[in-house]
This record gives structure tokens, sequence and C-alpha cells, in this order.
């Protein structure tokens, strides 16, 4: 990046703060993640080189950098920066940034107006702004955890460039974290506990520094800190979900098209993660009811009646009793099963989801409902089962790539679990000749004389 100016335009940071706002970088340099949006000659890195930010929304889940962005443009462009929150801003406190805007404009200073979560105002709120975007009075940059299709109104949307910020890989949070362990010399934590911090931080760089903020805070005289203290830290892990946004939607998608393409392995794991992020389990129960009838029919009548039977069951039960005969449901309709298999599939995968970091849905495996979305390759390659031979889309992978080899469901050979098993077995054989098919094994180069 080009030399930074030597102003900085918002005050220094106290010890008092925060590590995640002391750490907060003002340079490229120390900014990770979001590879993609920042390699030389993208729009969002010549904006930030350049120093002539434009209005754009920023889409992504939260600790990815956003806020972060919004200040190394206003500060690259010396221009007055105001942030604002949508959480608790009124109009009063728009009119009052608007009017400091127009005062620093009068003045021939720009102004970057940083509105934060933009998708809590209302419609007539977010119309407000597109008269001062027009005429120049500032430059809009809003933030938001939401799905701008739907979050926000049209006229914002076209005078804004949209910007997608992704979590952090591993790579990533493993530099944050390295950068705010050099503000606590005397911590010693081990590998295999920076390893849980980065996977509890799931993505978000404010939580993996809040996090070691927090086990510095704990850490005995030596800078260490035993198993119980470091258990307790973790406790509570909050994984990422919606609950109705983009999130929820994708992994439902997951979902029925793992069910749709007789796959009980990642049948269990989308309905697990859903549990694990607070899915209506009701919800779960209307959707394996419309599935019994959108994707098995009269193929297997008793799939309905199995559905309308778990849904009464959880009703009688309720959580967490009533989800193994959701689950129960959500295998038969993938394969038929009926045996404690299912007990011990559902334990498997919820083990491994409280394990493992939240592994994204892969793209095409993502629910497209607008343009936006096809856009961005949500649903691109996917294979509709029922247009291939077998109603089997042989060698499609429904598992995220990082555990695609993974069982969780082991048909016992009981019973009508004997034929199921030997279904399944069918159906790998037909994965592996999908496979061997598309990577042909290279044919050897003749001899020479």
């Amino acid at each position: 990046m080009n030399a930074e100016p030597t102003a900085t335009l918002w005050p220094a940071k106290s010890t008092a703060e925060p590590l995640a706002a002391r750490l907060r970088p003002t340079t490229l340099d120390d900014f990770h993640g979001q590879h993609a949006l920042l390699k030389p000659g993208t729009p969002l890195r010549h904006a930030l080189e350049s120093g002539h930010p434009h209005s754009m929304l920023l889409w992504g889940p939260p600790g990815t950098g956003k806020t972060t962005l919004a200040r190394m443009l206003a500060n690259r462009a010396q221009a007055q920066f105001i942030p604002l929150s949508a959480v608790t801003a009124g109009i009063q406190q728009v009119r009052a940034a608007i009017k400091q805007a127009q005062t620093a404009q009068a003045s021939g200073r720009k102004t970057l107006l940083f509105v934060d979560e933009v998708h809590r105002f209302n419609k007539a709120q977010q119309d407000g702004f597109l008269p001062f975007i027009e005429d120049g009075t500032i430059i809009f940059i809003g933030a938001t955890t939401e799905n701008p299709a739907f979050a926000l109104v049209g006229a914002l949307l076209s005078r804004c460039k949209l910007y997608v910020l992704e979590s952090l890989d591993q790579a990533a949070l493993a530099a944050v974290l390295q950068r705010g362990m050099a503000q606590y010399p005397d911590l010693r934590l081990t590998q295999p506990q920076k390893r849980q911090l980065l996977d509890t931080a799931d993505g978000d760089a404010r939580r993996v520094l809040n996090l070691l903020e927090i086990a510095a805070d704990c850490a005995a005289p030596s800078g260490q800190l035993d198993a119980a203290q470091f258990a307790a830290l973790l406790s509570g892990r909050n994984r990422r979900f919606d609950r109705g946004g983009d999130h929820f939607y994708h992994q439902i998608s997951a979902l029925h098209k793992a069910v749709r393409g007789s796959n009980p392995d990642a049948s269990l794991y989308w309905f697990a993660r859903m549990l694990d992020g607070g899915c209506d389990p009701l919800y779960l129960a209307r959707r394996l009811l419309r599935i019994a009838s959108e994707d098995i029919g009269n193929a297997d009548p008793r799939a309905l009646t199995l559905c309308l039977n778990a849904w009464d069951t959880y009703a009688r039960l309720g959580s967490p009793e009533g989800e193994l005969a959701l689950a129960q449901a959500l295998l038969y309709l993938a394969c038929a099963p009926k045996s404690n298999a299912l007990y011990t599939a559902l334990n498997q995968v919820m083990a491994d989801i409280d394990r493992d970091p939240s592994y994204p849905v892969p793209p095409h495996l993502r629910n497209a409902p607008t343009k936006l979305a096809k856009s961005l390759g949500h649903g691109k390659n996917y294979r509709y089962a029922h247009d291939e031979p077998h109603h089997y889309a042989a060698g499609e992978q429904y598992l995220p790539p990082e555990i695609a080899d993974r069982r969780y469901y082991q048909p016992s050979n009981q019973g009508l679990e004997a034929r199921i098993g030997e279904k399944l077995t069918q159906l790998r054989n037909l994965d592996a000749q999908a496979q061997k098919s598309t990577n042909p094994a290279p044919t050897p180069e003749p001899a020479t004389s």
C-alpha cells in the first residue's frame, strides 16, 4: 500500500479500551482476512490506496473488519469520520450528523458517515440518506450482517457498491491472535489452547481477541491457565446462526438437498447444525413433513406417517428428548432407517459439532432466492438428484469439503435396515465409479527402445 498520511483522524488508543479496540488496524499491513476484496486491482483496495472512497455497503458476519475498513477509508481520505449505530441512533442523531457533514462540506472537507447495523433502520430512515449521498454531503458506508436484498431499500442499494465480507479463515485468525499475544509477553498458552481459541472464535477476529484478553486476566503468575480455567473461558460457546437470515436458509437448503440426494450423513450434519444454532425444532418438523411429500411421496407412503408421528412425539416430549424422534424421521426420509443406530449417530454428530469449527455451507448447496445470491455463485453447479440416473447424483458431495469422508449413520444388519445398508453400499459404489470416471488413471507411456 502507498505511504499512509501522517495525521490520524481519530483519537489515540487508550489502554483502558478493550484489546480488540486497541489493536484495530489502521493500515492494510495489519489487516487480516478478506483477501479477495483487498487484492491489488480491486475497487476496495483502490479506494484505500487512492484516498478516494465511494459510498458502499459492507455485508458480512461480526468481527470480519467492517468498522475497521470504514475507519481506514476515512483516515486515508483525511475525511471527517462520523460513526452511528442504527441500534441506538434516532432521527436527532442522524440530523446532527448531516448538519456536521454540511458544515465540513462548506469548508471543503469530506465526511464519511458510517452506519453500523444499517438494516435496523426502517425504509423511511434509509431513504433519508439518499439526497445527501447524491449531492456529495456524505460518503455513506453502511455495515450489515443481514442480506441487503431483503434488509435494505432498493434506492440505497442502487447508490452504494456492495462488498461481501467472509468469516476469517484459520490462517487469518491465527495472525490476529499472534498480534494480540504480543501485548501479553508473560502469557503462556499451549498450542492446543491456541487452536481451541481459534475454533471457538468461529471466524470472528473481535471474539478471539476478547477471549485472549480474558485469558490474560485469568492467568496465574506463571502466565499459564490450567485445564479447568481454560474450559471455563471457552464455556458458553456462541456459534454463528441468524435464525431467519442467510445462514438459516443456506443450512435448511443444504439439509433439504442432502435428504433429496439420499445422503443420511449430510442430512444429520445440517440437522444438528441448525439445532446447535437455535433453530425451532417445530420448524424442522414442518420441513420434514414437506420433504416427505416433495421428495419421497408414494415411493414410500410410510414416510409421511412417520414424520407426523415424529412431530406429535416432539409436541409431547419437548426438547431435547423429542429431537431424537425428529432425527429418526429425517433418516427415514434419506434411507428409511429404524434402529438404535439413530441414537448413536446423532450423539456422534452432536459431539463433532461441539468440537469442530462452523464449516460454511458449500456454495453449490446454498439457497439462491435472489439475483444477488445467484451472482455470488450460490447454487451454482448443484445437481438435481431427480434428473440423474437412479434418482441419485453419483459423486455429488453434500458435506463440507473439510469433513467429506465422515460417515455418521452406520445401518445395522437387522430387519429393513439390512436392506438400507445394501442400498447405501450400492450408492457409494456409484460414487466411487463416478469419481473414477471423473479422475481416470493416467495412461502409461509406451516404452522407448
